[in-house]
């Protein structure tokens, strides 16, 4: 549970943000004299299928979601560069975090952002047609700039699924956390408590994790039911790894 007194909220900068060298201004404007929050962790973020699909799975049906996949992990604005396909993720501390950086951002909509908020980050944005195989308009995307948690519920699970309880400062943390004590390996959608050929190790004995992550193991491990799925304990792990790591 949350402090009362202190929030955290997640915070992307986009490919299409870093495609138009707006990272400065963007880190200008969320700088701590202007909003009174600080950094609590960051870090540059190679985006794989799994961490997309686990962060916009509200979308899972929608007509635009294989988009909007391609569109966070950096394949619509760097199809030909894949070592610019990247996000910047930071995690913000402070009183108020989530509806304070809420306002700076703008609404999620750029075009309703310029009639209401013109002078927020997401006033930069524009609205992208998605088309069929015919050329038919489908719907549209949102290239935003910016993501950031809307509430208290998403800021919790957005940050546990980009951060692990070590990419934060020990005295920043406001999640509960706990020890392992066994080893968990992950493959092809699964769990093990020993090592399989081509499995990763997502914790050994001593690790730390967030309680509902260790939980979530410890279910699927028995064959239980978990609150979240085990790709949102996964994803985090599996950034920045090369496919032959």
């Amino acid at each position: 549970m949350v402090r009362e007194e202190l929030e955290q909220t997640l915070v992307l900068i986009k490919p299409d943000a870093l495609k138009n060298s707006l990272t400065g201004y963007i880190l200008s404007q969320l700088s701590e004299f202007h909003t009174g929050l600080r950094f609590a962790g960051a870090k540059v973020v190679h985006v794989t299928r799994l961490l997309a699909e686990e962060h916009y799975a509200e979308h899972r049906a929608k007509v635009f979601f294989e988009s909007l996949l391609e569109y966070l992990q950096g394949k619509l604005h760097y199809p030909d560069e894949p070592h610019k396909q990247r996000v910047i993720a930071i995690v913000y501390q402070g009183r108020n975090a989530i509806a304070g950086m809420r306002d700076v951002v703008g609404p999620t909509n750029p075009h309703q952002a310029r009639d209401a908020r013109p002078g927020s980050i997401r006033a930069l944005g524009t609205v992208v047609p998605i088309t069929d195989e015919g050329g038919e308009v489908i719907g549209t995307r949102l290239d935003n700039l910016i993501h950031a948690s809307a509430n208290p519920a998403d800021a919790e699970r957005e940050i546990k699924l980009w951060f692990k309880p070590t990419d934060i400062p020990p005295s920043m943390r406001i999640f509960p956390t706990a020890a392992c004590d066994t080893h968990f390996y992950y493959r092809d959608q699964r769990v093990y408590t020993t090592y399989t050929t081509g499995s990763i190790c997502l914790a050994a004995p001593g690790d730390v994790l967030w309680d509902t992550d260790l939980e979530v193991l410890e279910l699927v491990c028995r064959g239980a039911d978990a609150p979240y799925s085990l790709g949102a304990v996964a994803a985090k792990y599996l950034t920045n790894l090369t496919e032959e790591e």
